[in-house]
Order: structure tokens, then sequence, then C-alpha cells
């Protein structure tokens, strides 16, 4: 079509070229401007059909469900939404998507981080009150067994939580390197004869 002013004749030639039937619709229904029989709908607010834009709202979500609650929880809840167990994994590790999988978003990875550092106030709190009440008179009864399990469980749970470290260990800790010269013997040297 033409860009400017243009006549009556090619502006419903055009129309007819997107909408060849007429379509018949109660006035009620109807959200857009009818031009001799034509419908114009006007384009609805939000996503459109099709988009698959996850917002970050939701995807942090997802990522601290997976890290709470495992990997099923997080799948279930994704679902729910229409979105695949891959992005979900993705969402856990703080990605958003699974072609972004080992370049995290910052803002997603920081909300799963500060979920992970919640649970493990609470697991230390819980742990903490658990080894509060093991006594020595407590310890002389069955019961100490129970409270050892709980702060056993807080334990595997803190150490769960905690972030995983960037690479092996042995390339963060220090190396020392030794050198032990070899010893020589007097006879070894050269002998120099000085008059004074």
């Amino acid at each position: 079509m033409p860009i400017g002013i243009v006549s009556q004749d090619q502006l419903e030639k055009e129309l007819r070229s997107y909408n060849p039937k007429p379509l018949v619709v109660p006035d009620e229904v109807i959200t857009g401007e009818i031009i001799e029989g034509t419908v114009i709908t006007k384009d609805k607010k939000g996503r459109k059909e099709g988009d698959v834009n996850v917002p970050d709202s939701l995807r942090k979500i997802i990522g601290e469900e997976a890290l709470l609650n495992g990997r099923e929880s997080a799948v279930s809840l994704a679902q729910e939404f229409g979105i695949s167990p891959s992005s979900a994994s993705a969402y856990a590790v703080g990605s958003t998507s699974t072609a972004s999988y080992h370049d995290p978003k910052p803002s997603i990875i920081s909300h799963i981080n500060k979920s992970r550092e919640r649970a493990m106030k609470r697991a230390a709190k819980t742990l903490n009150a658990a080894l509060g009440s093991i006594t020595q008179e407590k310890l002389d009864y069955a019961d100490a067994d129970k409270l050892s399990g709980i702060a056993k469980d807080m334990s595997v749970i803190i150490k769960n939580l905690e972030p995983k470290t960037e690479g092996p260990a042995e390339k963060t800790a220090p190396q020392f390197t030794i050198y032990a010269p070899q010893f020589r013997d007097e006879r070894s040297y050269e002998l120099i004869h000085v008059q004074e």
C-alpha cells in the first residue's frame, strides 16, 4: 500500500487483502472500527500470542523453588506456566535460557543467593538450638541420638546450601617450592696461595 494520502478505493482494496471475507460481529463484541463491512481490530495490550519471554520475576521464583524444594518442584511450577523443564533447570542456575546456561544473569543469581543465605541462617539457628540442647545429662540417655540426628541434618542442609566454589581447590591453594643446595666439600674448591 502506498504511503501518504490514498483514495477510498485503494484503502478498501488493501483492507480486503488482509481480510477477504467481511466479518459480521455484533456491535458489543467489536473492539475496533468498522469501515464499510470490514472489521479492523486494535492490538491487545500485554503479551502477544506465541510470545515466549518469561518475566524475570517468574524466573527468580522458579530458581528459588529449585534451590529450596528441589528440581521436581521447580519443574512442576514451571509447567503450570507453560515453561519447559529445561528452562526451569536454566533458571535454577541463574540463566535466562538453555543457550545462556553458563552465563547467569546477575539479578537472578543474586535473588537465588539471597534465598540461599536466608535458608542457611534458618538451618544454622536450628542447628545451634539442637546443639545447645545436647547436655551431658542428655548424652547419658537415648534422646541424645535424636538431638544429634537433628544437628547432623542441619549441618547437611547448610553444606548443601553453601555456594559452590569455582574451579578446583588446588588452583587457589598456595604452592611452596623448597630449594635444597648440595653441600660441597672443601677439597672441591680451588686453592689460591696469597702472600701478605
